[in-house]
């Protein structure tokens, strides 16, 4: 069976990414409807991809060929959409992260999912890229306790890539205005730090939160200029460090997880943002220094997120409600720690 999608949003996201990504997996579902809030960009990309256009949520959600609601719209509408989908009866939802912007809000979303049935899939894509399932089966296999994670991102501007993937540009939405750190302006640090961990930080949060069990303690947090955080977290024994910086101009991005155990090294090497070039790079080097290096997928995250919807409404896979929920309050609770440590000054 295929199943008609219904997106509310046009960002450059939703052109360079979730309508691409639709296209390639057309054996289970089409792009049918994109509304967007009067920006006019939904109608340049449904005729794109042979799908209506509208502004606004009502007749995107009256559309009858629209069977699964995608919520691509800003991040602090992801609950409120959300919570308009159920009520107009749909009963599975992809939700871009981050699903809500506190745990409670989320635990509530979810719970509201789960009373009425709705499948439900948060788009944190490296969490489904199939070389993150590659490394946690070997580490599963060596046994091995973790002793560090490192997670690193070096960002570069997104429109290089919304340009790369899309061909013809989108018309400009309105721009986005990152003020520059000031470190002498801790509240503003606070605020710009919580927000890039509960926005890019909840891609790997849940693969640490998958090798690292149990309750993480934050250690230390700091803003990193221009705009970026560095923070560290101790848990399970393991120390974990997540540093992040977006630049202006400079080097192509960079996406790194590397896991340390007694007996080997684990290294993940994410694509670009936006780019549809298969998954990401695993390479172990075990305790004897045999090095292990992946064929990479030729699927990515983008798509493997949008399959696993594909098996649950299948019936091939079972919805893990606890499991969203815990991701949320794992991520929710790091962010809100980390915006507490920016704003009393703890730093190592």
């Amino acid at each position: 069976m295929t199943w008609g999608v219904g997106i509310i949003g046009s960002g450059p996201g939703v052109a360079a990414l979730h309508a691409p990504t639709l296209a390639r997996t057309g054996d289970d579902f089409r792009l049918v409807h994109v509304s967007d809030a009067g920006s006019g960009r939904a109608a340049l990309i449904a005729d794109r991809f042979g799908a209506r256009s509208s502004t606004g949520l009502d007749a995107l959600l009256a559309d009858p060929d629209v069977d699964v609601v995608a919520v691509c719209s800003p991040p602090a509408l992801h609950a409120e959409h959300a919570r308009a989908t159920l009520a107009a009866g749909r009963r599975a939802i992809f939700c871009e992260k981050p699903l809500a912007d506190t745990a409670e809000e989320a635990d509530r979303l979810i719970a509201e999912c789960a009373a009425v049935g709705a499948l439900l899939v948060v788009g944190t894509n490296h969490l489904f890229d199939p070389a993150w399932a590659r490394a946690t089966h070997h580490l599963s296999a060596l046994d091995g306790r973790i002793s560090a994670v490192t997670v690193t991102l070096c960002l570069s501007p997104n429109d290089r890539y919304h340009a790369l993937t899309m061909g013809e540009p989108l018309p400009a939405g309105p721009p986005v205005r990152r003020p520059p750190l000031d470190p002498d302006d801790r509240e503003l640090s606070a605020a710009i730090v919580r927000q890039l961990v509960a926005g890019l930080g909840v891609h790997d949060l849940p693969l640490v939160r998958d090798l690292v069990s149990a309750p993480a303690e934050l250690v230390w947090a700091r803003p990193v200029a221009p705009v970026g955080f560095d923070l560290a977290l101790r848990a399970s024994g393991a120390l974990v460090r997540f540093t992040t910086v977006m630049l202006p101009e400079g080097a192509d991005s960079l996406w790194r997880v590397n896991v340390v155990t007694g007996g080997a090294w684990v290294e993940v090497d994410f694509p670009p943002p936006f780019v549809h070039v298969g998954g990401a790079r695993t390479t172990v080097r075990d305790a004897r220094g045999v090095l292990t290096v992946y064929p990479i997928d030729r699927r990515d995250g983008y798509e493997a997120e949008w399959r696993a919807l594909a098996a649950l409404l299948r019936g091939e896979a079972a919805m893990e409600y606890d499991e969203l929920r815990a991701d949320a309050a794992f991520v929710t609770a790091i962010a809100d720690a980390a915006a507490a440590a920016v704003r009393g000054g703890v730093a190592p």
